[in-house]
């Protein structure tokens, strides 16, 4: 880990009651390098030139907290984390606005949803209000990288795992909470064209009583064979169905599923109900507001595989779409399955999928008010 530098200073900043955030003297690349960057961001490829970083020791709590220049950590080979996988993670992004200024999307909801995958792993809880300080402190740090192109963000990252060097299976005593940053373009190069999905009988995503409902680093390690074999059968993403029956169907890939029944101002809204296996997405919920605030229907509820397909040889499902941080909204076009193929309308992106997007995203931006008070502004 970078040393603390001659020069750090205490911002005013408190990580927690008793613990002050550091801030380092952190090394910046040249503009022409961040300007060539932001030029063409694509997703997950280049990082900002801070990170925001606080240790935990069981009996000690948190200390440590500082903002750093971004680089390599250095690990004991026997880290707990890279045995026994407490690890857990959040996504949010920050915006830029009309008026120059920029703003995170509902931060505290990814605290709230932080401290709750905490709990289910074992690990310390990061006060929410410490969650809150961290991001805006990396955000105004690294405000230059936050790009202004149509639909171009910063990613924000916030992550916890055990760092404490032990072999033993507990709890580890030691944690490290984190943050980094990375513009972002789109996720899916193409843009906004529909994906074809996958059918996944042979793996499940997660069962009763598992941590489905948490962003743990374990939930994504598990999905890559079958995302593996959604690419293998042409596919965009794969599709979860439910542990028990293998009938229901869950989420997308890492992303929440809505259906829509119907068309035009009486279109109703399906998505998968909340069981405990499926993750409690923060743009589902900001979706099923939006679209009841349209004065459309929004029914929480089992949808089966029978249901989406029988809607959509007899038209009422109309369109489907997925819906997360990374993505905001994809339209889902062609779903494949051992059982049978079948396209989704006309396989093209469905009017309301695209006006709900639109709407979300005016708001993210700041094109619209916000009456809801969604964006937290940074700085």
């Amino acid at each position: 880990m970078t040393d603390t530098l001659s020069d750090s200073r205490t911002a005013s900043r408190m990580f927690t009651e008793d613990v002050p955030v550091v801030v380092e003297d952190v090394r910046r690349r040249p503009p022409t390098e961040r300007e060539a960057v932001l030029a063409d961001p694509g997703f997950g490829r280049h990082f900002t030139d801070s990170m925001f970083v606080a240790r935990y020791r069981h009996g000690e709590g948190w200390h440590d907290a500082r903002l750093t220049t971004y680089g390599p950590l250095q690990m004991d080979p026997a880290t707990a984390a890279l045995h026994y996988a407490q690890s857990i993670f959040e996504g949010l992004k920050a915006y830029a606005q009309p008026d120059g200024s920029v703003a995170t999307f509902r931060p505290e909801a990814n605290a709230a949803r932080f401290a709750r995958g905490a709990r289910r792993l074992a690990m310390p809880v990061v006060p929410e209000e410490s969650f809150l300080t961290a991001v805006d402190a990396l955000v105004d740090a690294d405000r230059d990288w936050v790009p202004t192109g149509p639909d171009q963000t910063l990613y924000l990252r916030p992550y916890m795992l055990a760092s404490e060097p032990f072999l033993g299976v507990r709890p580890a005593h030691e944690y490290l909470f984190m943050i980094i940053a990375s513009p972002a373009g789109a996720y899916f190069p193409r843009g906004v064209h529909p994906v074809s999905v996958y059918l996944s009988e042979d793996y499940i995503r997660a069962a009763p009583g598992g941590t489905g409902d948490v962003k743990c680093a374990g939930n994504y390690a598990a999905s890559l064979l079958a995302q593996e074999q959604a690419i293998e059968a042409g596919c965009d993403q794969v599709v979860w169905l439910d542990a028990v029956e293998k009938r229901y169907v869950e989420e997308m890939g890492g992303m929440n599923l809505f259906f829509v029944l119907g068309s035009g101002d009486d279109a109703e809204l399906v998505t998968p109900a909340l069981t405990g296996t499926l993750l409690p997405g923060i743009t589902r919920d900001s979706l099923i507001e939006v679209a009841r605030s349209m004065g459309h229907r929004v029914t929480e509820r089992l949808f089966s595989v029978e249901e989406w397909r029988r809607g959509v040889a007899d038209g009422t499902v109309t369109e489907t779409f997925a819906c997360g941080t990374a993505a905001v909204i994809t339209p889902v076009g062609e779903v494949k399955a051992r059982t049978g193929d079948f396209t989704v309308g006309d396989g093209t992106p469905g009017p309301l999928t695209m006006r709900l997007r639109e709407a979300l995203l005016d708001i993210q931006h700041g094109r619209v008010a916000d009456p809801r008070g969604w964006l937290h502004r940074v700085g």
